[in-house]
């Protein structure tokens, strides 16, 4: 089963860390960069790319 992607601007439904995934234009990034979320923290753009990016849960 796939891992249920979040988008930048969306509110993160559980805390964890997350990864971007891939970009929301499309582009590929190598952002590999975890961040740690609290439930209703908003997503930020790809800290590498400074893009919006469509996050996964990590851990």
């Amino acid at each position: 089963m796939a891992n249920k992607q979040f988008k930048t601007g969306e509110k993160a439904p559980e805390s964890g860390n997350y990864k971007v995934d891939n970009l929301v234009s499309g582009n590929k990034t190598d952002d590999n960069t975890e961040i740690s979320l609290n439930e209703g923290d908003q997503f930020p753009p790809s800290p590498s790319e400074n893009e919006a990016a469509y996050w996964v849960k990590s851990s």
